[in-house]
């Protein structure tokens, strides 16, 4: 499978090095903030307008932030009309988390993974 924003070619799911470039993305509560709004808005997305007003971010910040989400994959833009419009890319949310626990008590030797239990 090759990543379309890296080019890179992994085998076996999510390469540590995109998993931990989304990771970093995430690690700043602007960001962080900015993608939950887009996974809470759906698939049809918000224009950058509405995402500005419910962060109350300057739009050159807002457009540096979108600007690193879209780099690592974790959102996309697309323009319809004058409006453009931001997308939470579900398939890279659903491979980044996957890469965190499909191997989740892995070496455990349980038949079942604590962390299950631990989540209820």
């Amino acid at each position: 499978m090759v990543d379309r924003w890296s080019g890179r070619t992994y085998i076996d799911g999510m390469d540590t090095k995109i998993t931990a470039s989304r990771l970093e993305a995430l690690g700043n509560e602007t960001r962080l903030e900015v993608f939950r709004i887009l996974v809470r808005a759906g698939r049809d997305g918000l224009p950058v307008g509405e995402v500005q007003r419910r962060t109350g971010t300057a739009r050159s910040t807002l457009s540096h932030h979108l600007h690193k989400l879209i780099g690592v994959g974790l959102v996309y833009q697309q323009r319809d009309g004058t409006t453009l419009y931001c997308h939470a890319h579900y398939p890279a949310m659903e491979e980044t988390l996957g890469f965190l626990t499909r191997e989740c008590c892995a070496d455990a030797g349980a038949d079942r993974c604590d962390a299950e239990s631990d989540a209820a």
